[in-house]
């Protein structure tokens, strides 16, 4: 797998379009850091570890709905492998009129970018929510 938190962010969608209450995704760092991040904003409901079949590490994400519908209306990966995308802090956009979250991996920690400009920190923009 070459881009595991676009993996991630592609296995949410999904189960959300089939209306699924959660979704199983490898475990590692980052997603768990893009999944903190994600859990603060009220997106999702949260996550645990578990192991899947074969015994590998995985998180079991509960998904969170509102009147039937998914809360998050739009996932977009926006830094892939294939062209990363790194901001300085004054260059980060708003989503939506502020109405939707970056998230924001910079020298501080995965955030989103509300709090990198608060920080005063650019990075790498991973996704963006609505």
């Amino acid at each position: 797998m070459n881009d595991p938190i676009g993996d991630m962010l592609t296995r949410i969608r999904n189960a959300q379009m089939r209306g699924k209450s959660t979704v199983a995704t490898p475990a590692s760092k980052a997603r768990a850091r893009v999944l903190d991040v994600m859990l603060d904003e009220g997106y999702i409901r949260g996550y645990e570890s578990t192991t899947d079949v074969n015994g590998h590490p995985a998180f079991e994400i509960s998904l969170k709905y509102f009147d039937g519908t998914p809360v998050i209306r739009e996932l977009k990966r926006v830094s892939k492998p294939g062209r990363r995308v790194y901001l300085g802090v004054k260059d980060i956009p708003q989503v939506r009129q502020g109405l939707g979250v970056s998230i924001v991996s910079t020298s501080k920690g995965v955030m989103t970018d509300a709090n990198a400009r608060a920080a005063n920190v650019g990075g790498e923009v991973l996704c963006t929510l609505f």
